[in-house]
């Protein structure tokens, strides 16, 4: 199980605050630079927060599934630091700041809770910014590669379908860099593609 998804009964308790929203495919629900005063359940579907370049570029930050939840930094009531879109139809429980903190009061093992998530989410960009900063493009794939699959077998096998853009834009490179690099481990019989989604079916080398 995902560890930043709610335990049943708190998403259960927490579900029952705010309003359901059923939101189009690429509806941007958040856009950094707002004032935050929400937080969103994710019931179904698939949601994405990114932060954007002044050239237009994104650095993709994470997916967030059913059972997950974005926008808990509303709680202090300064601007939204990402963006977050939908991925597909989905559909959320929009939980407004004031609720959320006494939701809070009355479930402290929600505050647990949230703080585990932000941490984990501290050391995830930490990562993030390291293997930026340290990684050639070929390094920040294989991260990205493995961080985003699970053992299927003897092989791995990546969670979600993913275009060569969203790779390219979870690495900081360009699509053509990326489709260079994929196309060389295809070759090499080290990935594939099986209905949409990437399979690693062997260690990836070091170094390319």
């Amino acid at each position: 199980m995902n560890d930043d998804r709610l335990p049943a009964a708190l998403f259960d308790a927490l579900a029952t605050h705010g309003n359901a929203r059923s939101f189009r495919a690429n509806a941007i629900l958040i856009n950094e630079g707002d004032v935050g005063d929400a937080l969103y359940i994710v019931l179904s579907g698939w949601l994405r927060a990114y932060a954007s370049s002044a050239d237009g570029r994104d650095v993709v930050l994470g997916d967030y599934g059913p059972g997950e939840y974005v926008g808990e930094l509303a709680l202090d009531g300064g601007v939204r630091s990402a963006s977050v879109k939908t991925l597909e139809p989905t559909s959320c429980r929009v939980v407004q700041s004031s609720d959320l903190r006494a939701f809070l009061s009355d479930h402290p093992d929600f505050g647990v809770h949230l703080s585990q998530k932000l941490t984990r989410m501290v050391r995830r960009l930490t990562e993030q910014v390291k293997s930026l900063a340290l990684q050639d493009v070929y390094g920040r794939m294989v991260r990205v590669l493995m961080e985003l699959s699970e053992p299927v077998g003897e092989e791995r096998v990546v969670r979600h379908k993913l275009t060569q853009q969203d790779i390219a834009d979870r690495v900081g490179s360009s699509r053509e860099m990326v489709n260079r690099v994929l196309k060389d481990l295809t070759t090499g019989g080290y990935v594939s593609q099986h209905e949409g989604n990437y399979v690693i079916h062997r260690k990836l080398p070091a170094a390319r």
